[in-house]
């Protein structure tokens, strides 16, 4: 499961921030898991909470916003949405598409406490 090597990555990445910018704790952690990201929102929601205590997340809420995909598609030249990789053009059929959006992996905001 990667997400819980993705989970200790975003922590290092929250935990590098308290210390830069003066925080001790982050209450609301709003991140972006994009639906062709090729993660598993729920398994990393839980990597998350099983990092969290003794550090700056505890008890933090955990949210998440999952953008659909996107792509443009070769054959027919438009931007189409497509729920997973290997979808098929929703316009013409072909499966020559190009992932424009929905890969993302990121922190949007967090809400913390001194």
């Amino acid at each position: 499961m990667h997400e819980a090597s993705l989970a200790g990555g975003i922590l290092k990445l929250v935990e590098d921030a308290a210390q830069r910018e003066g925080f001790r704790r982050v209450t609301v952690l709003r991140m972006e898991a994009g639906r062709l990201a090729g993660v598993e929102v729920r398994a990393l929601q839980f990597a998350l909470e099983s990092l969290a205590p003794g550090t700056c997340l505890q008890d933090a809420r955990f949210e998440f916003d999952e953008p659909i995909g996107r792509a443009w598609c070769l054959n027919c030249s438009q931007t189409v949405d497509i729920a997973q990789r290997g979808d098929p053009c929703s316009l013409c059929g072909s499966y020559q598409l190009q992932a424009t959006g929905g890969t993302e992996l990121r922190v949007l905001d967090m809400l913390v406490d001194d």
